[in-house]
């Protein structure tokens, strides 16, 4: 059984970079034992298969282009990243308040006419995770 663990572990990280976690939680029920998942989980990350750093920086570089910091924070920290590796990911995804502006072309493209539509667009950009900040500026250089 051990090797067929560390099978369905290796498949699972050639699909795509895993969090220790994640991949912890998709193999716990193929596992006999806890200790034996464990076992395998330090074996991955001592070759560097497994790394949440890594794992951190390629989840920024796929969605920074539509969410803003604070989003990739908490999706990274559900998904069992600790925060200095999430700390060093971030800047990876680039300036915020540039990616903050063009999902607001993408989504708007215009300023607001009404302070109703100005909050609309706030509410959006929230939502996506970009900080008060980066919303301000954006809707700041918006305004005609």
């Amino acid at each position: 059984m051990p090797d067929a663990l560390r099978v369905a572990a290796l498949r699972l990280l050639t699909r795509r970079e895993h969090s220790r976690a994640e991949l912890k939680a998709k193999l716990a029920p193929r596992a006999e034992s806890a200790e034996q998942l464990e076992t395998l989980l330090d074996n991955l990350q001592a070759q560097q298969l497994l790394s949440d750093s890594r794992y951190a920086g390629q989840r920024v570089a796929a969605r920074a282009g539509r969410y803003g910091n604070r989003r990739l924070q908490q999706e990274l920290r559900a998904a069992g990243v600790d925060d200095e590796a999430i700390a060093a990911a971030l800047p990876e995804g680039g300036d915020e308040a540039a990616r903050c502006r063009g999902v607001w072309a993408k989504k708007f493209g215009h300023p607001p006419a009404s302070a109703e539509e100005r909050a609309k667009q706030m509410r959006f950009l929230q939502y996506r995770g970009f900080s008060p900040d980066a919303i301000r500026a954006v809707l700041a250089g918006a305004e005609p």
